[in-house]
């Protein structure tokens, strides 16, 4: 029900209540039991043991889940049917690795979901608020969740409002509702009905939960509690709305995809051809035959799974949310890690995120001139500058400052850590620190100082309707009425100006004062009026408003705006830079909204299109589809619309961040790629719908956030071509003993394979993945920040990943088989055979893991500046040595200890395909590089 435009009457009767008793108890229990508590509805968490099986659904995971089965079948076959205990022990332990891969990969996603969700609570500052109730004639104090509909309230400044009100009587009575509405301002209440179409923002005669009251005092109906208010509307706005899959997911997802197909395929080939060979061969298949088939398969599979996939992955993001924490980012899921490295476009609310919620004179007209004031926030530090460029003469504008104090009610305070803070309106406080800045003081004027006596005779407080507030003072036995005001109103009753000292008529200057306000008004400045007027006793004591607001000396004129950020105009110039779109999107007004994105560098000119909500409503999908690629700012809109622009925006493929603080960015961040909440001002439900969330609420932490992602992404990128390059050279070295070998060589059958399956799995968890993890700590490359974002719908193979990875995989396959056969054809053991082709693999990589650290080549790194790759290339290579010599591995994984000269001709002879191609692409790049540069020339 539109209650705004409802009379006081008619609402009071709907509700069936008393403005003058309030409900009785029988009634306030009957609502309890039909509307509930005054609470709204939050996503219950789920248990610790639910998270950790989440963690199994990951197609990777699936596959691993797979290879160990079959393996445990492989085992049981061998223990009951061909009775080779050794070979089933062999299944065994593999089958015992891949499951303790997947708990080690589970345990890290579970520990980081947990540690966030920790993290948040320890961030959480709920509490219980109380309100003040008339229930069976009698004001009483009761907790906020226990107000129902009908309950009258009252709220005095200070007071936190919980549930939705239509106010029945205000007293100078203002709301901050920027948490709901995205304004900064405090909006003055009253109970005059508003139309039916009137927007959330402008009805003046509702008070809404979520917000606080700032000056005067108020009561009120209650008229919606919990998922029935305007919070709980937008709450329900969330649900139903799916989490966005991240762009790593869904690369993942469909690279898992395509392995599933190429391994199950590549498995069914081999099996099919090495059946069809004995059967051509023999005649027959042999129990020996069909032990060295499911040992070739089973080693195939293996091979074709990037097994430590999934472990390095959670890894290396577990290894980026703690980059980000360090810079203050709180990531609340890994997969979310990498995503702003992908995005696009940012979408941020103005209030409290690129603007800082504080309330500030910026500029000010006194005495004929105009001063640039420094300094914002509440803390009372900075200078004034003249606009001309003179010298500053305090006496210029000391009275202004005087009287822009008097005429006031607010104060700043410091709190423990010395951090100042405001208590009254807004408005009021950025006076009070205009004047703090130069020394004048409220409190230190109104004490007695001999020469200089002033005393506060009366207080005639602002109100909506005269949009005025007046302060009688006495000072030195005269009597002067200090009046501040809006200046539309102000300008019609004065009668002189202040100008060098010097009171003139209005109309010399009157021309000089509305150019300045024009100009004020153009750069987003609210302007409030400054003026006095000495009057009689008679009138300082007796004279209505009316009486003493007239005659008046305009004193000068202040500009105040909430400030932007310092940092955010650096960071959007930087994301630009980046080829990531900056977007304001906000419930403040359309001029504020474009003067501050100008002043941040959202916008360039002012003839850029500003779209508001209004604008929205009369837009049809069609027409936003065509503007919202171009449009960088939009002004007065509602969650709603902000979902509308953000659901657009993906539909267009960008990949968006939606940025906020109060309730009403809630669901734009849950429809959102990527949400991300202030972690300091935001609110509870904010940082609930959010992924990431900012400890210090600072707009440059999503600038270093990107460049994390991008760097995160990249070292992504490379230690998947390091992993799927192995995994091309472990197939293709068994696929070519299966096709190739079809007669005994040496010792070995035509049925042994290259590597054994647990060969294959050291490869893939030790000299593989180890290496592959310390490239989640490379330091970014140079250019990270000035490449566009990647195409979050592109495959991970693009770009020649695809190409680079079968060159490098198939000839260091092609090594490893070499390797193998010249083994064989030396008389060489099974065994050893198998350990010379191991450590090529090993070492290839190893060599390899250094052209992988780079999109273009080996030369292109310093080899040492990541000193954890150092170490963990040591380790590989060192304990891949070592399963070669100790008896218990020689067992477990079939390995031979080897003379010292094959140790290091292996280490040697391994690292040639890795030099020789990254010298022929260095090569390549040469030329490119130079045949670029003629044509610049």
């Amino acid at each position: 029900m539109k209650w705004y435009s409802q009379s006081e009457k008619s609402v009071l009767e709907t509700l069936e209540t008393s403005r003058i008793s309030g409900l009785n108890e029988e009634k306030v229990q009957l609502r309890h039991q039909e509307y509930g508590p005054n609470k709204l509805q939050t996503a219950k968490q789920e248990p610790a043991w639910k998270l950790f099986i989440k963690s199994f659904k990951e197609p990777l995971i699936i596959i691993l889940l797979v290879a160990t089965a079959l393996a445990l079948a492989s085992a049981t076959y061998d223990f009951k049917v061909t009775g080779d205990q050794q070979h089933a022990m062999a299944s065994v332990y593999e089958a015992v690795a891949i499951l303790l891969i997947v708990m080690i990969n589970s345990g890290l996603t579970f520990h980081q979901t947990r540690s966030a969700q920790k993290s948040l609570e320890a961030l959480s500052n709920m509490r219980q608020h109380h309100m003040h109730v008339l229930r069976d004639s009698n004001w009483i104090s009761v907790a906020a969740s226990e107000l129902v509909p009908g309950d009258i309230v009252s709220v005095k400044s200070g007071d936190f409002i919980d549930g939705d009100l239509r106010w029945l009587k205000t007293a100078e009575l203002q709301i901050n509702e920027s948490h709901l509405t995205g304004e900064s301002d405090a909006i003055n209440k009253d109970t005059t009905v508003v139309a039916d179409d009137t927007e959330l923002g402008d009805r003046t005669n509702m008070g809404y939960s979520g917000s606080t009251v700032v000056n005067g005092n108020g009561i009120g109906v209650v008229v919606a509690t919990g998922m029935n208010t305007e919070l709980g509307k937008i709450s329900n706005l969330m649900q139903g709305i799916d989490d966005q899959k991240t762009p790593i997911e869904k690369s993942v997802h469909g690279l898992s995809k395509k392995l599933m197909i190429i391994a199950g395929l590549i498995i069914l080939l081999t099996i099919g051809y090495d059946i069809a060979k004995q059967l051509l061969q023999v005649g027959a298949i042999s129990i020996d035959s069909l032990a060295g088939i499911s040992s070739t398969s089973i080693a195939i599979a293996v091979a074709s799974i990037p097994d430590a996939m999934p472990v390095v992955l959670s890894i290396v993001l577990t290894i980026g949310a703690k980059m980000m924490a360090d810079q203050k980012g709180l990531v609340k899921s890994l997969s979310s890690v990498e995503t702003l490295g992908a995005t696009t476009y940012i979408a941020s609310d103005k209030t409290g995120t690129l603007t800082k919620n504080e309330m500030t004179v910026t500029r000010f007209w006194a005495n004929g001139k105009v001063y640039d004031i420094e300094g914002n926030g509440y803390t009372p530090v900075g200078d004034f500058i003249r606009e001309d460029g003179q010298t500053v003469n305090n006496k210029d504008y000391q009275r202004f400052l005087e009287v822009a104090v008097l005429n006031n009610e607010a104060e700043i305070k410091p709190d423990d850590k010395q951090n100042w803070r405001p208590f009254g309106n807004p408005t009021d406080v950025s006076l009070v620190v205009l004047a703090a800045k130069q020394g004048i003081k409220r409190d230190a004027l109104l004490e007695d100082q001999g020469s200089r006596d002033i005393d506060i005779v009366r207080i005639l407080p602002f109100d909506s309707t005269r949009k005025m507030m007046t302060v009688v003072i006495k000072e030195n036995g005269d009597y002067y009425s200090l009046t501040k005001g809006a200046p539309d109103v102000v300008k019609g009753l004065t009668t002189s100006a202040m100008i060098d000292g010097n009171a003139q008529p209005i109309s010399e200057v009157a021309d000089n004062i509305e150019e300045t306000m024009l100009n004020f008004a153009n750069n987003a400045l609210r302007t409030i009026s400054i003026t006095q007027r000495r009057v009689t006793k008679q009138q300082a004591l007796n004279a209505p408003s009316n009486e003493l607001e007239q005659d008046l000396c305009f004193l000068g004129l202040v500009g105040i705006i909430d400030p932007p950020r310092e940092e955010v105009r650096a960071s959007v110039k930087k994301l630009t830079e980046a080829a990531v779109n900056v977007v304001m999107i906000t419930g403040d007004h359309a001029a504020t909204a474009k003067a501050i994105a100008k002043q941040l560098g959202i916008i360039k000119t002012d003839d850029a299109r500003v779209i508001t909500g209004r604008d929205l409503e009369n837009m049809t999908e069609d027409d936003l589809a065509t503007a919202v690629l171009a449009t960088r700012v939009y002004a007065r809109v509602t969650p709603e619309h902000k979902q509308r622009i953000i659901k657009q925006l993906q539909a267009h493929e960008q990949v968006v961040a939606m940025t906020g603080d109060g309730i009403n960015d809630a669901p734009a961040l849950k429809a959102a790629n990527i949400g991300i909440a202030m972690g300091i001002n935001g609110t509870e439900v904010t940082k609930d719908a959010a992924d990431l969330i900012l400890l210090d609420d600072k707009f440059t932490t999503i600038e270093k956030s990107v460049e994390s992602g991008r760097t995160i992404f990249a070292n992504i990128l490379n230690f998947m071509r390091h992993e799927l390059t192995t995994n091309v050279a472990e197939v293709l070295s068994l696929l070519l003993g299966v096709f190739l070998i079809t007669s005994p060589i040496g010792r070995i059958t035509e049925v042994t394979p290259t590597l054994t399956a647990l060969m294959v799995l050291w490869v893939n968890m030790i000299s593989d993945s180890l290496p592959s993890f310390a490239l989640g700590y490379d330091e970014p490359e140079a250019d990270v920040m000035k490449q566009r974002p990647r195409d979050a719908n592109q495959s991970i193979l693009a770009n020649g990943m695809l190409r680079r990875v079968l060159i490098r995989g198939g000839v260091m396959g092609g090594a490893v088989f070499i390797a193998f056969i010249w083994a064989a054809s030396q008389g060489f053991s099974i065994a050893q055979s198998q350990t010379i082709a191991f450590l090529t693999l090993v070492f290839g990589q190893l060599w390899h893991v250094y052209d992988a650290r780079s999109a273009r080549t080996l030369f292109d790194r310093n080899p040492f500046t990541n000193s954890r790759l150092t170490l963990a290339v040591g380790f590989a290579a060192t304990s891949s040595i070592l399963v070669t010599v100790i008896p218990f591995f020689n067992q477990v994984m079939g390995t031979a200890p080897l003379s010292m000269g094959l140790y290091v001709g292996i280490i040697i002879l391994s690292a040639l395909p890795t030099f020789i191609l990254s010298g022929i692409k260095e090569l390549v790049w040469w030329l490119r590089d130079r045949r670029v540069n003629v044509v610049t020339e």
